[in-house]
């Protein structure tokens, strides 16, 4: 499944950056993993080393002061056109996107590959299109989004809607569990995939969504905010050791790779942030990789490694 030669020189380029960060070469067979013939089970994608879960990538923009949205989660346009598209190259290497309900309500994204530059026209690949997954806990989602009405229309890949499974009918809460229950099929009648996963203390357990992603065939995950979803990842950074885990994998976090998009501007403190109110216990610890200027914006790599490897290097 590799680009024909003729082709290849003609094709748009993949950011040397993404190339280096992940690990691929610029040959053909590791360049197939942006894209998708007749075949998608061809398809080359990251992989994670615990086998329970896929490659998780946490992405997002932020200002120089932390910020990541206005007041109000207001969406900011913080990331600039260079470094958009080098995120959405970056999409094209993952099986599926994350964003919040959070952001979902308040930006109403697409989470495609709009912004990449054309392909040639007799190409046989197209980019690989992620699926779109909103974590919703109650399922507030708008059967009227773009992302059920570009599915609809035939322009995107149906959105997994990732629900609580914290309402028994049998507790007592009927007007609340058919309040849920319409949701649902408002949703499932617009076109979105429910999937519900066990929670933690409220809130949707993020080891228990990884493991239940995995099983569906969810190699690997970019998560894209917002903020609560950000601190969830990061504060969810500890593998407990068990059977069906490798001793190798047990300790590590249960992200990969962290890549922030940095813009030259301040927000101010009305501004919504992520991180500032976790323990230093709960964070991973991350190794610096590489840092590339796309147009205005600082990118940063950085991978995710095992605590006792930190200190030993250390």
């Amino acid at each position: 499944m590799s680009p024909s030669g003729d082709l290849q020189e003609t094709i748009p380029v993949v950011p040397g950056f993404l190339l280096e960060t992940f690990s691929l070469s610029s040959d053909a067979d590791d360049l197939v993993s942006v894209y998708i013939g007749d075949d998608e089970t061809h398809r080359r994608t990251l992989v994670s080393p615990d086998p329970t879960k896929p490659y998780v990538t946490l992405t997002f923009a932020q200002s120089l002061d932390a910020k990541i949205a206005g007041a109000g989660g207001k969406q900011l346009a913080l990331s600039g056109n260079e470094s958009m598209v080098m995120t959405h190259w970056m999409r094209t290497m993952h099986d599926a996107i994350l964003v919040g309900i959070g952001t979902a309500l308040n930006d109403d994204p697409q989470l495609n590959t709009r912004h990449l530059p054309p392909l040639p026209l007799h190409y046989p690949y197209r980019y690989y299109l992620p699926r779109p997954m909103i974590l919703d806990s109650n399922l507030r989602l708008s059967p009227d989004c773009k992302l059920l009405k570009n599915y609809r229309e035939g322009r995107g890949r149906r959105p997994w809607v990732i629900c609580s499974n914290s309402i028994d009918p049998s507790g007592g809460d009927r007007d609340a569990f058919a309040t849920r229950l319409a949701r649902r099929q408002a949703l499932e009648e617009a076109g979105a995939r429910v999937l519900e996963v066990r929670t933690d203390h409220g809130m949707i357990s993020i080891p228990e969504l990884l493991r239940t992603l995995r099983g569906l065939g969810i190699r690997s995950l970019m998560v894209e905010g917002g903020a609560s979803v950000i601190k969830s990842f990061l504060a969810a950074n500890k593998h407990p050791a068990g059977p069906d885990r490798p001793a190798a994998v047990a300790e590590r976090t249960f992200l990969d790779m962290v890549i922030i998009t940095i813009a030259p501007t301040l927000v101010g403190r009305d501004g919504i942030s992520y991180g500032s109110d976790l323990l230093a216990e709960e964070l991973p610890v991350l190794r610096h990789l590489n840092t590339e200027l796309f147009g205005r914006d600082a990118v940063v790599a950085l991978r995710a490694v095992l605590e006792r490897s930190d200190r030993t290097e250390q």
